[in-house]
């Protein structure tokens, strides 16, 4: 007999008003007991909204939402909220913190003792228990603001972008926990602007304007977009680009990476036909051509465009400055070590970055990626080594260089108390900017980000994703040789991202110089080159392309019936880092020869049966987890 799922989470007409703003317009949708649930869609979307709703914070305009048979401001007590910001007092300990929510919640005594240490050694945080919050990274606030919302060990969990500035590993170490929540009966909620991690869910929803326009598995919504991605290496890069885009039939979307172009076409056959034949004709030589299937950022970004969303491209004003020499070095720096007492924050890294190459700093929180920008940008002086910019080895602090240089911090770089069009003009004076120019280029950044006539609100009334877009502006407008981009696209969806990464590039071809940082590996395929840093020191460097096909083992994605205990029972058996639960999938790195066949009759044992198993490539961020895991057991 075949039992129906329970409904813990039951949305039916969902409306919400702000005045005569409609935020959330009529939505459905049921979540069952144990299942991770994903709503995934472009800033202004109606994500938080319903969120709040559901938290029982905000009470709905209309429509019958249900939480374990209760409304929401009843079912609170079983319900666990980790909002978009960090919902911790940076001033209290790791265990002020827990205490106090615990206090909130009426967390008994001896049961907190007991959850306290469990949840804490779950998310590898035991023995830091006196540690002020704000001693923290990034990724370890965000593993005890969840720590916080299960004290009470709430039967529901609502996950507000919960990874929004966590590096990869933590990230990865964040959903292995999601997943083994919901195997032990809890219900999570989670939206991310991540859609590698959005691959993690069992089903998602995409929001868009208040209303769900696509539900179902990652699998099904990327089965519904019947297309496939063909990864086009060439001679040039531009060219390619330049060429696919303006091809009308045959090919869907185009876009460009640092080593390659991808083409979303209907048939993998006839697209490669189509692409290669376009490309013979613009005279542009293709290296390689490489069928792999849709990844769920290409159904967000197709199904998007086919409701009319994104920002017109809007190509910068006419670039003063003379190019550099091809060939000629922006950065030259040589063996830096920067240390804070007895702390050494970086340990000798040399990087070199040419004019028009978009340079990759990834690594995880503490690193000491930014401690690097910050040297080069003049803010910090090194304990030893030395830096040239722009040919220049003398004072990185003097006002002639540093107007070009353009530099956006990992925190936003606008002055909330003052409108758009207030930060704009201040920076066009800060850069000295002629007022010829002033005009134009601030036009063009109000225009890139899709702000026309919002030009006179404060930005603390900007979304996070719209605050990041004009922050980009800001630091590129007086035209930088060489630009620093502090993980400037944190927190900003797929279709932003992808407008942010055009101007990018666009910034490169024109030939400035550009050092990124990002949590997010899909858009470090972006860059010319890599660097992966642990522990303050280079541990890999190459192409993105070179980094994943120097990676040992291959990596297999496996259909199970029980993919949760299959995950758990892999773990006992390989290290962690090499099984990854996606959702209803499971990913295994095989490293010895046998090793699928070993973990396939450790399944069989275990009571699961593998239905499939295929081999996938390497993704950038496989190699990212595995490059830093084995520097570690070194």
């Amino acid at each position: 007999m075949i039992v129906a799922p329970s409904i813990d989470v039951r949305v039916r007409g969902l409306t919400k008003h702000y005045g005569d703003v409609e935020a959330v317009r009529g939505i459905d949708f049921e979540v069952e007991h144990g299942e991770i649930f994903g709503l995934i869609g472009p800033d202004g979307a109606g994500k938080s909204t319903t969120f709040n709703v559901l938290a029982g914070i905000l009470d709905a305009t209309a429509g019958e939402i249900t939480l374990l048979g209760q409304p929401p401001r009843v079912a609170r007590a079983n319900v666990g909220y980790l909002t978009q910001q960090f919902s911790l007092f940076d001033d209290l300990s790791v265990d002020e913190n827990l205490h106090y929510v615990a206090g909130l919640r009426d967390v008994p005594a001896v049961a907190f003792a007991e959850r306290s240490q469990r949840y804490l050694a779950l998310m590898d945080l035991a023995g830091i228990g006196d540690r002020l919050a704000r001693e923290l990274s990034g990724g370890m606030k965000q593993k005890l603001a969840l720590c916080c919302a299960l004290i009470s060990e709430p039967r529901i969990l609502l996950l507000d972008e919960p990874t929004v500035g966590v590096d990869p590993l933590s990230r990865r170490e964040f959903w292995s926990v999601l997943a083994r929540l919901a195997s032990n009966d809890v219900t999570i909620i989670v939206a991310t602007p991540y859609l590698d991690e959005a691959e993690r869910c069992h089903r998602v929803a995409l929001l868009y304007d208040g209303t769900i326009r696509d539900l179902g598995t990652p699998v099904e919504l990327e089965g519904k977009l019947n297309c496939r991605r063909l990864e086009v290496r060439a001679s040039d890069i531009a060219s390619a680009e330049r060429t696919l885009d303006a091809v009308a039939d045959g090919i869907i979307d185009v876009q460009s990476y640092g080593d390659r172009v991808d083409a979303l076409v209907h048939d993998a056959g006839d697209g490669e036909r189509v692409v290669r034949a376009a490309l013979a004709a613009g005279a542009v030589n293709v290296t390689s051509i490489d069928a792999q299937t849709p990844t769920l950022e290409n159904v967000f970004v197709a199904r998007l465009r086919e409701l009319g969303s994104g920002i017109p491209y809007t190509p910068f004003p006419t670039v003063s400055r003379s190019p550099a020499e091809n060939g000629a070095l922006a950065i030259d720096a040589h063996a830096l070590v920067r240390e804070f007492g007895t702390f050494r924050a970086v340990d000798d890294v040399t990087l070199k970055v040419g004019y028009g190459e978009i340079y990759g700093l990834l690594g995880a929180n503490g690193a000491g990626k930014t401690t690097i920008i910050k040297m080069l940008c003049g803010l910090l002086t090194p304990t030893s080594g030395t830096i040239a910019l722009a040919g220049r080895s003398g004072d990185l602090r003097a006002s002639s260089l540093r107007r070009r240089i353009g530099y956006m911090s990992q925190k936003f770089t606008l002055y909330d108390d003052l409108s758009i069009m207030e930060n704009l003009r201040f920076y066009a004076g800060v850069y000295g900017l002629r007022s010829s120019e002033r005009d134009a280029r601030i036009a063009w950044v109000i225009e890139s980000s899709g702000l026309r006539g919002r030009e006179g609100l404060l930005t603390a009334k900007l979304p996070g994703g719209w605050k990041q877009r004009v922050a980009f502006g800001a630091a590129v407008m007086h035209d930088p040789e060489i630009l620093f981009l502090d993980e400037p696209t944190s927190g900003v969806d797929p279709l932003a991202r992808r407008q942010f990464w055009r101007l990018i590039d666009e910034r490169a071809r024109a030939g400035t110089a550009i050092l990124i940082t990002t949590h997010y590996l899909e858009e470090a395929e972006h860059c010319n080159r890599l660097c992966f840093m642990a522990g303050g020191k280079m541990v890999a460097e190459g192409a993105p392309s070179a980094i994943k096909a120097a990676q040992p083992g291959r990596l297999f994605e496996l259909t199970t019936d029980a993919p949760e205990r299959a995950a758990a029972t892999l773990e006992k058996l390989f290290p962690p880092w090499r099984v990854t639960l996606f959702g209803t999938r499971l990913h295994l790195i095989e490293i010895d020869e046998g090793d699928l066949d070993r973990a396939t009759d450790a399944l069989r044992s275990a009571g699961v049966n593998v239905a499939q198993s295929r081999r996938l490539p390497f993704s950038l961020e496989d190699a990212f987890i595995g490059t830093i895991e084995r520097q570690a057991a070194a």
